[in-house]
């Protein structure tokens, strides 16, 4: 054998680096290696910043003060698929932390990210792309950067992805994209109501939840709830109410079918299937306040509509509101109230309620909680109206003390409501009476000084149905209770100034309350009213005009005339015309004023005062003109023309007795003495 003869080692090229393994614990190191041209070096540094951002927020922080985002966002587009794969999963991360979501934002990387949802990529990219959407989608304007970068396609495919955390992102990401109504029409167009449905079908619960609220918000659009009837989805949800394991998901279900409830047809064949009984069951027979609350809801929804109120009464839905109305929620108490609400509008269910339901929702005014009130007020607002016997029943379930206790709330609409309820009663005597032994009229001034025009309009309009006897309103003219009706005339809103003059010309049947009014200035502001075109109504005409059947002098002074409905009583008296605008002093003023030479004022006085000595009498006679000399004439006068019990008198110059020297201008008036003695017409002699 030949000698071994040893081989010689070749020294390395000295071009050419030496390999370098380079140990960093410094991450300020590490983000600097985010430059490297080198594929290796990229990736372990990208696997670095992934490790040390997941241990927590202030890692993320760290990061982004290094600026780490700006070359990371260069990696996700990078050629080699580890790169581009670690640093996806960084952005997934990242995206968590709202000051790396605005930089992103800034930098425009949306169409980088959405890249990374192709079929092509690998199930971990799918997975943090999909993460750094859902993170970012929770913002508004990340939302349009993602619909109009056609995020949502890709989204609504990944659905179906074998891997459940992709699913996941991904659903997440779609729940707050669909919130806007832009990306619902496009759901519907790309139709993804048949892979969500899928996902009811998950054996993970956070993907079920998540299924559920996206199907709640996008079946608020019918074009959505008709897709989902038409893939079965009604079963999908009413199986889960039957299983007892998902307990967790009934509420969602509840919100997606109270939804679907709206539909007409989507009714018809929900109980066409059995699943309406099933659900009216399922709502009472529950423990769980807030599925009994959702399903009450749902039926609220859907008895908006004349067929569907149709179909529940035939189910007997008004057993299960009444059993709700047992609740010990006030949120159940409150639902069931509004579903009777809209049930009400049936006729069978109204009349059903008259035994089963107005005692208990009485018993519910005098809960704790005012928004119960609201709520039971305004379904026996709907019970009682054009319904006699209900408005009985609730006088006789001791309604009457708890539906003026509820015009003192804080809140309007249950104030409005009762008022309601209150005015539907009154409709009846024996049950207006009642109230008005119940201090009503006291009770309704607060809501009449309300600042809510609804709770003014009921206010007034309970006014008007109480006020009809002269005691009820003696009682609201003695409480001040005139002085804010008065104050409702000058309302710009049409519905409360109609309902105040109808008030007003209620209230304006009794002379004394009629003078109240006057002297609080309503018949100014009526007339006020009523010249404009656009602000009287028929209500203000009539009130205006009841007021001056109710002051005669003022309505002889503006019109000239009186109607043959008026009767002349002691303290009329004739001023003459006066002109639009003008206020007519009452007579305790003009008996003040200075004695003239010109036209009296006429007065009549029926009544025996004694005579002022003759010399006064003398010099009354020669110093203020004439006057009637016998109470004999005025009688005879008085029963040749009370014939008609009116007086018509001259329009041109608005007396029977004419001072021949009366000139144009105004006019000052002072009683005369001598008119004292007599009975009948008096001359209150004038100057103008």
């Amino acid at each position: 054998m030949g000698k071994k003869i040893k081989k010689e080692v070749e020294p390395p090229p000295k071009d050419v680096f030496d390999p370098l393994i380079i140990e960093s614990k410094k991450a300020a190191t590490v983000v600097l290696m985010l430059n490297s041209p080198e594929e290796e070096i990229l990736a372990k540094a990208c696997e670095a910043i992934y490790k040390f951002a997941l241990k927590g927020e202030e890692n993320k922080t760290t990061l982004l003060e290094l600026g780490a985002v700006e070359p990371l966002t260069k990696l996700l587009t990078h050629e080699d698929k580890i790169v581009r794969r670690n640093a996806t999963m960084i952005f997934g991360i990242l995206a968590s932390n709202n000051d790396v979501k605005k930089l992103l934002r800034e930098l425009d990387v949306m169409n980088s990210v959405i890249a990374q949802l192709a079929p092509e990529e690998e199930v971990v990219i799918h997975e943090f792309a999909s993460l750094c959407l859902a993170n970012m989608s929770a913002e508004y304007t990340s939302k349009v950067q993602i619909f109009e970068h056609g995020g949502l396609e890709p989204l609504i495919r990944l659905l179906s992805s074998p891997d459940p955390d992709v699913k996941k992102n991904s659903m997440e990401c779609i729940y707050n994209l669909v919130q806007d109504f832009q990306c619902r029409a496009k759901l519907q167009e790309l139709n993804a109501i048949p892979p969500i449905l899928d996902l009811l079908k998950s054996e993970y619960p956070v993907i079920q939840l998540l299924a559920l609220k996206t199907l709640g918000v996008i079946t608020n659009d019918k074009e959505s709830r008709i897709m989902l009837r038409d893939n079965q989805g009604l079963d999908h949800l009413i199986k889960i109410l039957e299983t007892k394991e998902l307990n967790d998901l009934h509420i969602e279900a509840l919100a997606v079918i109270a939804n679907c409830l709206e539909d007409m047809d989507t009714v018809v064949q929900i109980q066409q299937t059995g699943g309406l009984k099933k659900l009216l069951s399922f709502a009472e027979n529950s423990t769980i306040p807030d599925i009994q609350k959702n399903a009450a809801k749902a039926i609220t929804k859907a008895a908006y509509d004349p067929e569907n109120r149709k179909l529940f009464h035939e189910q007997e839905v008004e057993k299960c509101l009444v059993a709700l109305l047992g609740s010990e929620n006030d949120g159940t108490k409150i639902a069931a109230s509004q579903a009777i609400s809209a049930m009400c509008e049936n006729s069978g269910s109204k009349d059903f309620f008259n035994n089963q339901g107005i005692p208990q929702l009485i018993q519910l005014l005098k809960s704790d909680n005012e928004e119960v009130w609201e709520a039971a007020a305004l379904a026996l607002a709907h019970l009682t109206t054009c319904n006699p016997a209900n408005a009985n029943a609730a006088a006789e379930a001791d309604g009457i003390d708890p539906l003026i206790n509820v015009l003192s709330s804080k809140r309007d609409g249950a104030i409005a409501n009762a008022a309601t309820v209150l005015t539907n009663m009154a409709m009846q005597e024996p049950l207006r009476l009642n109230i008005q032994n119940h201090d009503i009229m006291h009770a309704i001034i607060s809501p009449l000084r309300s600042a809510n025009t609804v709770v003014q309009s009921k206010a007034a309009l309970a006014v008007t149905a109480t006020a009809c006897d002269v005691e009820a309103r003696t009682e609201l003219r003695n409480s001040g209770g005139l002085e804010p009706l008065v104050e409702l005339l000058r309302s710009k809103n049409d519905e409360v100034r109609k309902h105040a003059s109808w008030a007003v010309m209620v209230c304006a049947g009794d002379e004394l309350t009629a003078n109240e009014l006057c002297r609080l200035g309503a018949l100014d502001i009526l007339e006020e009213v009523n010249v404009s075109g656009t602000r009287k109504n028929k209500f203000s005409e009539a009130a205006y005009n009841k007021l001056l059947n109710n002051n005669l002098s003022l309505k002889y002074s503006q019109t000239g005339y009186l109607s043959s409905s008026n009767i002349i009583n002691d303290g009329f008296y004739d001023y003459g015309r006066i002109n639009p605008g003008t206020k007519l002093l009452p007579l305790k003023e003009l008996c003040l004023q200075e004695p003239s030479d010109l036209r009296a004022v006429l007065l009549i006085n029926s009544k025996s005062y004694v005579s002022p000595p003759s010399s006064m009498e003398d010099k009354s006679d020669v110093g203020y003109g004439r006057s009637i000399s016998s109470s004999s004439s005025l009688r005879r006068s008085s029963k040749e023309k009370n014939k008609k019990n009116s007086y018509h008198f001259s329009a041109g110059f608005g007396s029977p007795i004419e001072d021949k020297s009366e000139p144009a201008s105004g006019r000052n008036t002072v009683l005369s003495k001598s008119a004292t003695k007599e009975k009948g017409w008096s001359s209150l002699p004038t100057s103008r």
